[in-house]
């Protein structure tokens, strides 16, 4: 179990508790698969103590190494705060994050979001984004940005930045709109007919679910408007957190599956839905070999 470290939390706990008070309601999805060893419950109880208004929902994503077990204690606890939902196999992050957003839209939360176990992103950075929603009525969707800048602490190996700002690089180029950061980890939306139509239907992607949701969320905003209603904001912290399950050749697979992503959204704009055969075959062939070798055995064809 690694050290406590939700400095800001603890520092600032009145603070905390005062800015809380003043949002809607928030229901957080948090995504699990084999965190035994990377979830702190101590982190979650506390700012469920002081921040009343934002409770939890932990979606276990078939895990096999007690973290079922972890986060049934947990949800005992504080069974008015948090809630968990047991899938029966693993089906990677973007699936759990959707049947956890969709089950989420049916009970009546202002607004919804994502965070990752590990929080590699500190919880107290879900209340900026709340209050940015609050100042900002026409804006749906809040996106954390590990921008490093002076008095914020952004912690990232080399390797995973340098190719990570390749990777954004390209999302803005495909997507055609000027984006920072599309996978951290930290995301907050404002809960409506919209926001629930982006997790209706599977992802293709189990890593770059998140390009998935922005190419979903532009069929029906122009590239004018989208500052508008999508907003970025500097984290004030991040931590690479070890034990992450992407490895520096997942970057390469990602790119494959932006470019089905592309071609599909151009396809949409169409009306056709059919996918480029060659690539589809090379892309299963990378999925197949990687899947293998993280989880010793191919998973289920995408839908």
């Amino acid at each position: 179990m690694r050290p406590f470290r939700e400095s800001r939390v603890i520092e600032t706990s009145t603070l905390v508790r005062e800015e809380a008070a003043t949002i809607p309601r928030c229901l957080i999805v948090v995504p699990c698969f084999n965190e035994r060893n990377r979830l702190d419950p101590g982190v979650f109880l506390q700012f469920a103590d002081v921040a009343p208004n934002v409770d939890f929902l932990f979606v276990n994503d078939g895990s096999t190494d007690g973290t079922k077990e972890l986060l049934d204690r947990m949800v005992h606890q504080r069974v008015d705060r948090f809630m968990v939902l047991h899938l029966k196999k693993n089906s990677g992050k973007a699936e759990a994050v959707r049947c956890g957003m969709l089950h989420c839209a049916r009970l009546g939360f202002a607004y919804v979001g994502y965070w990752d176990a590990d929080l590699a992103t500190p919880l107290a950075e879900i209340l900026e984004f709340a209050d940015h929603l609050e100042a900002h009525p026409k804006t749906l969707i809040i996106l954390g940005a590990r921008v490093r800048l002076l008095g914020r602490l952004i912690e990232r190996r080399p390797l995973r930045h340098y190719l990570g700002r390749c990777f954004a690089t390209l999302v803005s180029w495909q997507l055609g709109i000027p984006i920072y950061d599309t996978q951290c980890g930290a995301k907050l939306f404002r809960m409506g007919p919209e926001v629930q139509r982006l997790f209706e239907l599977p992802f293709r992607s189990r890593w770059i679910f998140d390009v998935e949701i922005l190419a979903r969320f532009l069929r029906n905003h122009s590239k004018r408007d989208i500052g508008e209603v999508i907003h970025e904001i500097p984290l004030h912290q991040w931590m690479d957190i070890a034990g992450s399950k992407l490895r520096p050749r997942d970057f390469f697979i990602a790119a494959c599956q932006l470019w089905m992503i592309r071609h599909e959204r151009s396809q949409a704009g169409a009306g056709a839905r059919e996918k480029p055969v060659a690539l589809r075959r090379l892309y299963d062939r990378i999925r197949t070999k990687w899947s293998a070798s993280v989880h010793g055995a191919t998973p289920p064809e995408r839908p």
